[in-house]
């Protein structure tokens, strides 16, 4: 293992394929004992309100992430420590008791719509993606996975899709797009999509990249 490990960040719209493309990666180099943590978890607590006051709250503002815990985490990651990943229940719109222990290995992904919103975080990415992807795509995909995985009924579900989910994409998560070193489509098979990223990666660990925002171009490539 080396002293730190290479982090990658993914944002982009609702189901444009993000976690796909996290989990990918994370078989691609199991051998590293990667770790691929989704910016989901770190929703605030609503325990503190009720049932209906929560499900009016926007989940789709960067406001709806507590920042400070995860950058303090990440910033952990970063630097090789483990830490305590923070579990959430979309159901209830609340968080677990119990944290998970989790130990960075050679390789760090991050996942989530706003995993570039903010410049402390995107900063910390040596390589930063971007998955493209249609608002009917989008709708009929979350749509499939909000019934199946988070207990919402169809008629919610479109509710926060015209309420909340659009327009917040096109004001906080799109302009994103332009931080982004590797921009793909979600529609695109995932393993033509992870060799692109892997390219981006290799590139940035070449001690003769021309890439310089990167803070440490010293790693090595997987």
């Amino acid at each position: 293992m080396f002293g730190r490990p290479y982090m990658v960040g993914i944002a982009g719209p609702s189901c444009s394929g993000k976690s796909l493309i996290a989990r990918r990666l994370r078989a691609v180099y199991a051998e590293r004992r990667p770790v691929v943590l989704s910016l989901d978890a770190y929703y605030h607590d609503l325990s503190g309100l009720k049932p209906e006051e929560r499900e009016r709250r926007n989940f789709d503002s960067p406001e709806a992430i507590e920042l400070d815990l995860l950058q303090t985490q990440l910033e952990a990651l970063a630097r090789g420590d483990a830490i305590e990943h923070p579990r959430y229940d979309f159901a209830t719109h609340t968080r677990l008791a119990g944290g998970e222990r989790v130990v960075p290995g050679d390789l760090v992904v991050v996942e989530g719509l706003f995993s570039l919103y903010w410049e402390p975080i995107r900063r910390m990415f040596h390589t930063r993606v971007f998955v493209s992807v249609s608002n009917d795509i989008t709708l009929f995909r979350r749509i499939s996975r909000d019934l199946r995985e988070r207990g919402r009924t169809r008629e919610a579900v479109l509710r926060q899709y015209e309420e909340t989910v659009r327009p917040m994409t096109a004001r906080y998560i799109l302009p994103t797009c332009d931080f982004a070193h590797v921009v793909v489509n979600g529609e695109d098979p995932v393993e033509a999509t992870v060799e692109r990223i892997i390219a981006h990666m290799g590139r940035v660990a070449n001690p003769g990249s021309r890439n310089t925002e990167i803070q440490n171009p010293s790693f090595e490539v997987f």
